[in-house]
């Protein structure tokens, strides 16, 4: 029952160790807990590994419409990466719950793609060294960041705002552009 979970990432980890704590309470059986993990699909466009190109790892996380998923899949993946996000508008609201990223990209994040206006991302960002542009595609932000890591680094689409874009669709963009590199 656990390895299904160990297979699946971290946040899966976590969602199923609380479901069994509430199975357990609700005195199910081991049996039957380990079968319904056997059912569980990996959630799609949750921290989602997609590919491994010439050493750089490509994690479609494109769920995350809000920063503090961003921030948990930042946490989460180990190493450097270049972050792949959906473009803001300047406003105060975008502004204040970036802030909340700069630490922690401060550290793992190496650039920032942007599907958009970039321009809060270089206001929160740009004292942190942290390379910010911007495109109009996920197809360039797919390529200009496989070009810009370095082996061992992560491309993490994790889009952090709102678009008007549903979630799949720009998950399976990014995984289709993957898979096309």
């Amino acid at each position: 029952m656990y390895e299904a979970l160990a297979t699946q990432g971290k946040s899966s980890v976590h969602s199923g160790l609380a479901g069994i704590d509430s199975a357990k309470l609700k005195k199910l059986r081991s049996s039957h807990l380990k079968e319904c993990f056997n059912l569980i699909d990996e959630m799609r466009h949750k921290l989602e590994f997609v590919a491994r190109i010439k050493g750089v790892s490509f994690i479609d996380d494109a769920a995350s419409r809000n920063v503090m998923s961003t921030w948990y899949a930042l946490e989460t993946i180990e190493g450097k990466a270049i972050w792949i996000a959906n473009g803001a508008a300047p406003s105060a609201n975008n502004v204040s719950q970036l802030k909340r990223l700069h630490s922690l990209a401060a550290q793992k994040v190496q650039a920032i793609i942007t599907l958009g206006n970039s321009s809060v991302y270089e206001l929160v960002f740009g004292d942190a060294n942290i390379k910010v542009c911007s495109v109009e595609t996920i197809g360039e932000a797919v390529s200009k960041a496989f070009y810009s890591c370095s082996e061992n680094m992560k491309v993490l689409f994790s889009p952090a705002v709102e678009n008007g874009i549903s979630y799949e669709t720009q998950g399976d963009s990014f995984k289709h552009e993957v898979n096309e590199l």
